[in-house]
């Protein structure tokens, strides 16, 4: 039996001591090479920018166009891999832009510096250097331009010269100096205004063509497969020749894509402003009639 003082005593209260738990650290989740691959693209082309700006620097301008070029190609193949292995994300997007800058932006204007603007001393540092930031713009108006008027892009079309397309037109004069000559190609009065015109175009509102939604009718394969092949046995036979021509065929849709594009907005104005009307019938159709019995009062007038 216990005591009287024994059960006076307060009982004891077990306190239990919080435990600490383990911090579970999150393993990094192993990324499948699929994911990769769009962003490994990216970088590449990323290196095939500095490296053109390497090779100018050494005086090896034609490393430096091939090198451009590789970026180009390497740059058209990065987002179509994507969508392709739906391995797209805000990161290669932002990868992508900076990727841009550097190899279609810097690079040229490097290259184009030292190959004949370097002439021209502070002027022609401050043409290439428009370039750039005409560049910046480019990419950075690409970036952000959501819009839902009709626009351009609707219809397959881009809002000024994409930044891979302006660098294969600034370095137009180059490509034309490896097989013809130096002798007008290389005139830093024309780099200048050439530069500023490819400079404009690309913050210019003009839309140019895009391949993207461009479809190839069933009829047409096989010449276009033809084609290919003889674009190909020109490029790897003359390439300067080659590019040089694609240049200014690029030139040339711009005023059609200009006509076309204008047609498309007509357009997608026409089918606005049917849906405005059939959505507000009754604002076309007349009051009814007053019903018997019930006079009509006159609009200007009040009623007692």
């Amino acid at each position: 039996m216990k005591t009287i003082r024994e059960k006076m005593r307060s009982p004891k209260v077990r306190v239990r001591r919080p435990q600490i738990r383990k911090m579970r650290v999150r393993r990094i989740q192993e990324a499948p090479v699929n994911r990769l691959l769009p962003n490994i693209l990216t970088l590449l082309a990323l290196c095939a920018g500095m490296t053109a700006i390497r090779f100018a620097l050494g005086g090896n301008f034609q490393g430096a166009a091939y090198a451009i070029i590789v970026a180009g190609v390497l740059d058209g193949l990065d987002g179509r891999v994507a969508r392709l292995l739906k391995a797209t994300s805000q990161f290669g997007a932002e990868l992508d832009s900076l990727s841009d800058f550097i190899s279609f932006g810097v690079a040229p204007a490097t290259v184009m510096y030292l190959w004949t603007m370097s002439a021209l001393h502070g002027v022609g540092w401050a043409i290439v250097l428009i370039y750039a930031v005409c560049c910046a713009l480019r990419l950075a108006r690409f970036n952000t331009q959501l819009s839902a008027e009709p626009s351009p892009q609707a219809a397959g079309y881009f809002t000024g010269v994409p930044a891979p397309g302006g660098a294969g037109l600034v370095m137009m004069p180059m490509f034309a100096s490896f097989d013809w000559g130096d002798w007008v190609a290389r005139s830093p009065y024309l780099g200048a205004v050439w530069i500023s015109l490819i400079a404009f175009l690309m913050v210019s509102r003009l839309p140019t063509l895009s391949l993207k939604k461009f479809r190839v009718p069933h009829q047409y394969v096989m010449p276009t497969l033809l084609g290919v092949g003889l674009f190909a046995a020109c490029l790897t036979t003359a390439p300067w020749p080659t590019l040089f021509v694609i240049g200014l065929l690029y030139l040339g849709t711009i005023p059609l894509t200009v006509r076309a594009a204008a047609g498309y907005r007509r357009a997608a104005e026409s089918r606005k402003v049917a849906e405005t009307v059939a959505a507000a019938p009754a604002l076309l159709t007349p009051p009814p009639p007053a019903t018997v019995g019930e006079t009509a009062v006159p609009p200007n007038e009040w009623r007692h």
